[in-house]
C-alpha cells in the first residue's frame, strides 16, 4: 500500500516519523502497516497511535484534536517568512512531524513552507553540500574553531542534531540545530 504523499514531507519513512507497525491506528481502527512515530500534542498521551492516512485527510485532528507541528513553530516563531492561515493548518494538522530536543520548528522561505529532509548528522549535512551547511551555520552563530567542533560533532541519532529543510520553490536550504 502507497502512503499518503505529504508535500511538505515527502519521504516520512526515510526520516523516521512513520515507520512500519502492526499497530492499530486509534482514529480509524485499522491496521495499515504503518504507525506515525513523531510527536502529536492533543489533550490525551497518544504515542505510535496516527496511522499516515488519517494524519493526512485530517482524521486525526479533527477526532483528537491532535497537532503534530507546533503552530507557532512553522517560521520559527516570527524568525523566519511568515506564511498563510491555509500552510499553517497542513503542516501543523496534516503533516507528520518529527522529533527534536527542544521545540521544534518548520523552515519557511519564498511564502511557503519547506519540505522537511530530515534529521541530519555531520556526514547527512555533508552530503547535502555547502549551501546546507551554511544554513546550518547561519542559523546556530558559530564561527571559527567554535563552528568546526560544532559541526564534526552532529549527529543524525545523537546530539547536537541539526534538521534541514528545503525551499519548494527555489530549493534554498534552511533549518537549525539543537540538543538538550
Amino acid at each position: 500500500m502507497d502512503l499518503p504523499v505529504f508535500k511538505y514531507h515527502p519521504d516520512p519513512l526515510a526520516t523516521g516519523s512513520i515507520e512500519a507497525s502492526e499497530n492499530k491506528c486509534v482514529a480509524c481502527g485499522l491496521k495499515r502497516g504503518f504507525i506515525y512515530k513523531g510527536q502529536s500534542y492533543a489533550k490525551e498521551e497518544l504515542i505510535d497511535a496516527f496511522c499516515p492516512w488519517c494524519i493526512a485527510d485530517g482524521t486525526a485532528h479533527r477526532k483528537f484534536d491532535a497537532e503534530f507541528v507546533d503552530a507557532e513553530g512553522i517560521g520559527d516563531y516570527g524568525t523566519w517568512e511568515s506564511v498563510a492561515k491555509e500552510i499553517i493548518d497542513e503542516v501543523a494538522y496534516r503533516t507528520p512531524g518529527f522529533t527534536g530536543w527542544q521545540q521544534e520548528r518548520w523552515f519557511t522561505h519564498c511564502a511557503d513552507a519547506a519540505e522537511f529532509l530530515g534529521p541530519v548528522g555531520y556526514a547527512e549535512l555533508s552530503s547535502y553540500g555547502g549551501e546546507a551547511i551554511k544554513a546550518i551555520k547561519e542559523e546556530i552563530g558559530f564561527e571559527g574553531e567554535e563552528w568546526k567542533q560544532y559541526f564534526q560533532s552532529l549527529a543524525r541519532n545523537g546530539e547536537p542534531t541539526a534538521y534541514l529543510f528545503k525551499c519548494r520553490h527555489c530549493a534554498a536550504y534552511g533549518g537549525y540545530s539543537d540538543f538538550t
